[in-house]
């Protein structure tokens, strides 16, 4: 069976950055795009922050092209995701993987990009107007709502933090929070507080989100005492969390409580000698198309690395 040089899971700005950078290494790699070609970018309408592009670019024609870059260079792009691995804790060691077909494939390096999924509140309204309106990520999209008024639903630290970014930038932003406190640090709450264009709602919950093509307006719940109000709003930001995807890897790689993958220092190395995580999977701080991308690079050239140490390049 053939032994790949680097077999990278995931699509999206690291992996397909990570591809490129690996196919003019000569590392030959393989590319899985997951069950989420492109990742979270293909659900964003407009990127209008990712270098190189003063026009701005709709998210999916960006992943096309990032995946003909790499695949101009001699990347090999599978549809499909990679459902088991059995990684290796010994340097130099072949690693396994398979995919959702049962294929078996073998790899002296593993990048992983499998990402983070935002989660949403699964409202049917909710889900029709992503990309029209709906956004998880304020630094993203905040830009194109200035001087409107938008809402924010969450209470922690995340929430806190872009409701104060699109206060900056839009004239009103209706920040609602499920409980009645927010879970966010004290610092943080004073953040909010103190800023005058934030409206707080506590004890509140979305029952709709009004609109045909874009977001119009909210219909909310207080969950105390059921009153139900309406109010005219352009955009509406999700802030409750991420969801990174790497089930396939517990018990086998490091990560922390929320099940990010750790990765060594500065590196994108994780406990596992040839295995590297790239992308959203390992940062939840930053998650933007452009910081994937240059871990995406880093991963690439922390493979190739390896594979000289090890005698494989």
């Amino acid at each position: 069976m053939e032994v790949l040089k680097t077999l990278i899971i995931g699509s999206g700005p690291a992996g397909y950055t990570a591809a490129i950078y690996a196919a003019r290494a000569d590392l030959n790699p393989v590319l899985y795009t997951g069950m989420e070609p492109g990742g979270q970018l293909t659900t964003t309408t407009e990127v209008d922050n990712f270098p190189g592009y003063p026009e701005g670019v709709d998210g999916p024609t960006m992943m096309v092209q990032l995946q003909q870059q790499a695949e101009r260079f001699g990347t090999k792009v599978k549809i499909g995701f990679i459902t088991k691995v059995e990684l290796n804790t010994k340097q130099g060691e072949i690693h396994k993987a398979y995919t959702h077909e049962g294929t078996e494939l073998l790899a002296q390096t593993i990048i992983i990009s499998t990402g983070a999924t935002a989660k949403y509140l699964g409202i049917p309204s909710e889900q029709r107007l992503r990309g029209g309106g709906v956004s998880a990520c304020a630094v993203c999209d905040g830009f194109f709502y200035k001087g409107q008024e938008v809402a924010i639903v969450g209470g922690g630290d995340t929430a806190a933090e872009e409701a104060t970014y699109l206060a900056k930038i839009c004239s009103k932003v209706t920040m609602l929070v499920r409980k009645d406190q927010m879970r966010a640090s004290k610092a943080m709450q004073h953040r909010v507080v103190n800023t005058p264009n934030i409206e707080l709602r506590y004890n509140t919950e979305i029952d709709e989100v009004l609109g045909n093509q874009v977001v119009e307006g909210l219909r909310m719940r207080n969950n105390i005492t059921s009153e139900v109000e309406e109010i005219q709003i352009s955009g509406l930001f999700i802030a409750i969390g991420h969801q990174p995807n790497t089930s396939i890897f517990k018990g086998q790689l490091d990560m922390d409580d929320a099940g990010y993958l750790i990765t060594k220092g500065k590196t994108t190395k994780t406990n596992c000698p040839g295995v590297f995580a790239a992308g959203d999977v390992q940062d939840k701080e930053y998650r933007q198309a452009v910081t994937a991308a240059g871990t995406g690079c880093m991963a690439a050239l922390d493979a190739e690395r390896y594979l000289q140490e090890v005698g494989e390049v």
